[in-house]
């Protein structure tokens, strides 16, 4: 990686841009800061094309404005966040701004200043870099050390939005007036520029409808999510071809194998994969993937691809890794099967969305006491919690944008409210019997099992939109059987 120049971008008329502190040039000469403000090609695009999401996004951003009549919304997508010195993460916008956009651009803000009749919504982003001041070529985040970003009129073109400079806003929001509500977290500058006129409640109040307003998928929505899934097939496909390579070296050949099919089909991986080999599968989120891979043990492996759009799937398997499951692995993985088909089953229009996850935790309760490991009866199990020492979580959750989606939701329209059509959320149930619990025979110690799908819910009930992944036992060893034979 180079190091010569300052990662700041300075503002227009600050000369000369700073340098970095160790960098091998002192300085730049006259002659070359003029040689470098001429002889570039136009590389203005033209005749661009509204992206896909651009009339969904206008739709919701009317609805926002119909939500908040007279109020200023500030809405960030977020700035680079340090990884180290001076290198930074890669950038994810902030959820709630790609949802009222479709845009990604770090450092950029969507604002709605209300009018007589609604809401006149601008977008701010960084214009081209500078060439004459030499910000392209001398700056961190100029063009020629990032790449090239869209101008004003080119973003215009294709979000459907009016662009202005970001750099003006901060000092445009701090002069103004009236109510503002702002999403917070993402952009501490405009967050300063806004102290004092928003408040905690007015901001919750924001987060939270935008959080309701997607718990129902569009149609553009559901088909993303849908691209996510078949990635993810396939990416679960790769890693039961490679586990050969993974018993050689470790869970981490797993993390990168399904990686790899996350960067060339999506955008990234939705969220940290968990590539669980066999006691680390009792680890509800192990994302340390540094485990040994052995043979005769189980690999749950959850993990999902993110679009380019940034739509998430949510999967989860578990797979003996030698092909075969052992009785035992495979009376507990029934058992988890048997409890998903019950959750997946009440999944429908109408329904408690608490309805999925009673069902299947009472077929989990009842195998546990069937196997002797709880005293029953059920009833009083269910009642006292106690079926959850070896099942800990719920068993799903709302899946979109976020891999754990409209988390600010209300609870009277998320955990207790009904099922709609175009809801999308996982079915997960698990068991999990610690390698230090006591309280189980020694052959459970160790085996974790959990098996996620992601649900539509449908006008007359629900589809799996991960179907394209075998779930009962015997289906997934002919399936890996299959699959190791390529």
């Amino acid at each position: 990686m180079t190091d010569e120049l300052t990662p700041e971008t300075p503002d227009e008329d600050e000369q000369p841009i700073k340098q970095r502190k160790n960098g091998l040039y002192p300085g730049v000469s006259d002659e070359l800061a003029e040689n470098m403000k001429s002889g570039w090609a136009d590389t203005e695009l033209r005749g661009l094309e509204p992206i896909e999401q651009a009339p969904n996004a206008a739709r919701r951003r009317a609805a926002l404005s119909a939500r908040f009549p007279g109020e200023r919304l500030v809405i960030p997508a977020g700035q680079l966040k340090t990884r180290s010195n001076d290198t930074e993460y890669a950038f994810r916008a902030a959820t709630e701004y790609v949802y009222l956009t479709g845009d990604q651009t770090d450092g950029s803000v969507l604002v709605l200043e209300p009018t007589e009749d609604g809401h006149e919504a601008t977008l701010y982003r960084l214009p081209r870099s500078n060439r004459e001041n030499g910000e392209f070529w001398l700056s961190g985040m100029g063009e020629l050390w990032v790449g090239r970003r869209h101008g004003l009129a080119e973003a215009e073109a294709l979000l459907g939005l009016p662009c202005k400079d970001v750099r003006e806003l901060a000092a445009a929001l701090t002069e103004a007036t009236g109510p503002v509500r702002a999403v917070r977290g993402h952009d501490a500058a405009i967050e300063a520029a806004l102290t004092d006129k928003v408040t905690a409640e007015r901001d919750e109040e924001l987060r939270a409808y935008l959080s309701e307003a997607r718990v129902i998928k569009d149609e553009f929505e559901i088909g993303e999510l849908q691209k996510a899934v078949d990635s993810t097939v396939r990416g679960f496909e790769d890693v039961v071809k490679v586990l050969d390579k993974a018993e050689a070296t470790s869970e981490r050949y797993i993390e990168g194998t399904f990686f790899l099919r996350a960067r060339v089909e999506g955008y990234d991986i939705g969220y940290g994969s968990i590539c669980a080999a066999g006691p680390n599968a009792t680890t509800l989120h192990w994302v340390r993937n540094d485990g040994r891979v052995r043979s005769g043990d189980l690999l749950l492996l959850d993990a999902g691809v993110e679009t380019h759009s940034l739509y998430t799937a949510d999967v989860t398997r578990t797979l003996p890794i030698n092909g075969r499951y052992t009785d035992l692995q495979r009376a507990i993985y029934d058992a988890v099967y048997e409890a998903q088909e019950a959750g997946i089953a009440a999944v429908k229009p109408g329904a408690a969305y608490r309805d999925f996850h009673d069902a299947a935790q009472r077929v989990l309760t009842e195998k546990l006491v069937e196997w002797g490991l709880v005293e029953g009866p059920v009833e009083r199990v269910l009642e006292l919690g106690l079926q959850r020492r070896w099942t800990l979580h719920g068993t799903g959750h709302m899946l979109g944008l976020d891999v754990h989606d409209c988390a600010a939701a209300r609870r009277e329209a998320y955990v207790d409210g009904t099922l709609e059509p175009g809801m999308v959320l996982t079915v997960e149930p698990g068991l999990y019997f610690q390698a230090d619990d006591l309280t189980v025979p020694e052959e459970y110690r160790g085996i974790g099992v959990r098996i996620e799908d992601d649900i539509l819910v449908t006008e007359d009930g629900n589809r799996n939109l991960s179907a394209g992944l075998p779930r009962r036992s015997d289906e997934v060893e002919a399936w890996m059987a299959g699959l190791l034979k390529k």
